[in-house]
């Protein structure tokens, strides 16, 4: 029975990460955000192309359906494995949320990059982390204006106010997984950081340009 738990949390966890926000609303508006932009279908891409509205919806909705797959499945599959609801059960939802965001099996296995997922998962199961992490984000990106830079940083941050924080052992590995996939996700952002190619938030594109394109995984 506590296999099925962790089973049944993993996929339906993994199911509401996949659902693929930022290319759903472009959708909406007639344009597929895989082709335009840095075609990523993150909220900072859906920002760029269709505006500030698209763009808080997206950040909002990729960020609740983390918190949601955390607060929601544990308790829904306590029954089947009790001694894992209060640790094993939401760890479990925590990183298959992500892994649906940033891998949806809805559009070839290719997402986002989990960031706002990530902050909704921490959120709901690490929030005094969540709010070092959150504030390390802004911070970076108040002095730098690089969305990427901040998400990065952040990332890195994660495990150690975590860590700091004095959370379970689990939490830790948790959040130093999520840590480390973030900044996987972001090895192109990276790169272009250290050329001095990425795309400043709010600077404006010469014309007959476009934001640097992701590589397609």
């Amino acid at each position: 029975m506590s296999l099925l738990g962790y089973a049944l949390t993993a996929l339906l966890a993994y199911l509401f990460g996949s659902l693929p926000t930022g290319f759903l609303v472009a959708k909406a508006k007639g344009v597929d955000i895989r082709t335009v932009g840095s075609k990523n279908m993150g909220a900072t891409n859906v920002f760029r192309v269709l505006g500030k509205g698209p763009g808080i919806l997206v950040l909002l909705v990729d960020a609740l359906k983390g918190a949601l797959a955390v607060l929601l499945l544990p308790h829904l599959f306590a029954r089947l494995a009790p001694q894992a609801a209060t640790v094993g059960l939401p760890l479990t939802a925590a990183l298959c949320a992500v892994l649906g965001h940033n891998y949806t099996c809805w559009l070839g296995f290719k997402g986002g990059k989990g960031i706002a997922t990530s902050a909704g998962v921490l959120g709901a199961l690490v929030p005094g982390a969540f709010l070092v992490t959150i504030s390390v984000w802004i911070i970076v990106f108040a002095v730098s204006r690089y969305v990427s830079l901040a998400s990065v940083c952040a990332a890195a941050a994660l495990p150690v106010a975590t860590a700091l924080l004095r959370q379970p052992g689990a939490f830790v590995v948790l959040t130093l997984i999520l840590g480390l996939l973030a900044i996987w996700k972001h090895r192109a952002n990276i790169e272009r950081l250290q050329n001095g190619t990425e795309h400043r938030f709010g600077k404006k594109k010469p014309d007959g340009q476009s934001p640097p394109q992701e590589p397609r995984p």
